[in-house]
Parts: C-alpha cells; structure tokens; sequence
C-alpha cells in the first residue's frame, strides 16, 4: 500500500463521516423545528411527536431546505411569516450541529 492510498481512504473516511454528521445534524434541526411548530400550533404530547416527525419527513422531498420551508409555511400560516420560520431554521440548524458534534465528542 502506498501513502497515496492511504491518504485517498482517509479522505474517503473523512467524507463519509462528514455526510454523516450533516445528514444527522439535518434531522434533528428538522425534528427540533417541528418541535417549534406544533407549539405554536397548540399541540402537544403524541400530536406534537408526530408533526415535528412530519417535518423531518418532508426534509427528503428534495434536496436542500426549501422543502422543509414550504412545509413549515403551509402548516404554521399566519402564525409565522417567511422571515421567521427563515431565522428559525438557521436558529435551529446551528444548535442541530452543535448538539450532533457534542454527542460525538461526549
């Protein structure tokens, strides 16, 4: 084996894990927005779990985040304006990638 080969599978490592670490951080962010959604939409309990895991369903439709923002935008209607729900998700796509990394580190 040559150093080459060995710095292609360490780069190949570091990519995989990269795409991990996002795809999860991606999730919660998407679990921790519908947790922010159905409260302000009054649910709570099994109703809350269930639409915040609607959210993260919807995260697969397409990729990037413009799903998830139509979603949000239809359930909420006027209980959010584009501007918050937008600042909403770079809130909680911030605090998904802190919580994902600590729970790697931890």
């Amino acid at each position: 084996m040559t150093t080459f080969d060995d710095r292609e599978r360490a780069y190949e490592s570091k990519f995989v894990h990269d795409a991990e670490l996002r795809f999860k951080a991606e999730a919660r962010r998407s679990r921790l927005l519908g947790e922010w959604a159905a409260e302000l939409l009054g649910k709570t309990g099994e109703d809350a779990k269930t639409f915040a895991m609607s959210i993260v369903a919807s995260d697969v439709q397409e990729p990037g985040d413009e799903d998830v923002y139509r979603k949000l935008a239809s359930e909420l209607g006027d209980k959010a304006d584009e501007a918050q729900i937008r600042a909403k998700m770079a809130e909680m796509w911030d605090l998904a990638r802190r919580q994902v990394i600590d729970e790697k580190e931890g």
